[in-house]
């Protein structure tokens, strides 16, 4: 699977932000249609935040739509669906960075339980926790924007999913990981920049 290049990271941020500030304004969703790897089925993530602090956070863990279609919902959706906040006003788009994480697909896990910690690398791991009807899902780069440790962002995970905070160590909890490649605005409707979270630290 092959990475996003400069031009597409920017392509894709822009059009999460045209897709929510076109829904906000005419109550429309955006039908852009893209060719080469927003033609592609892939996994994705629309963060916004403002002044710093989370706004919004919805995407689509498996690569279930095309790269182009999969950000435009996301997008709205983390905008207006995000339980946690209420719905963002249109005038708030300009305090708002918009940020897209194009993710590969989650592979799971396949160590004991005791070893998964071991297993996962911080800055380059996203996790999924999976029992039963409850999933939490939690982005690469929230473990070091809070300076999380393995066992740390294994027990995050968990409580994300609504499970114990030790569920990982859990037989019959599948734990997967997979990695994001994040573009992110450097201000409200600034210049596009890809994160390296290993080398910059978010």
């Amino acid at each position: 699977m092959r990475l996003l290049t400069s031009e597409e990271g920017e392509k894709a941020v822009r059009l999460a932000r045209r897709a929510i500030e076109t829904h906000l304004s005419k109550k429309e969703i955006i039908k852009d249609r893209f060719e080469g790897v927003f033609a592609e089925k892939r996994g994705v993530f629309t963060t916004l935040t403002k002044h710093g602090e989370l706004r919004g956070c919805i995407g689509f863990p498996y690569p279930i739509k095309r790269l182009d279609e999969a950000i435009i919902d996301s997008a709205i959706s983390a905008a207006t669906q995000d339980p946690r906040f209420p719905p963002v006003k249109l005038e708030e788009m300009d305090e708002i960075e918009v940020e897209v994480t194009v993710l590969t697909p989650p592979e799971k896990l396949s160590v004991p339980p005791e070893e998964r910690a071991r297993a996962i690398e911080v800055g380059r791991h996203g996790l999924m926790v999976v029992y039963g009807p409850y999933s939490g899902l939690l982005l690469p780069q929230v473990a070091v924007e809070y300076g999380m440790d393995e066992e740390e962002f294994l027990t995050h995970t968990c409580l994300k999913a609504g499970l114990p905070p030790d569920c990982w160590l859990m037989e019959g909890v599948e734990v997967y990981t997979f990695e994001g490649q994040i573009f992110r605005e450097t201000e409200p409707r600034g210049k596009v920049v890809e994160a390296d979270m290993r080398s910059c630290g978010i």
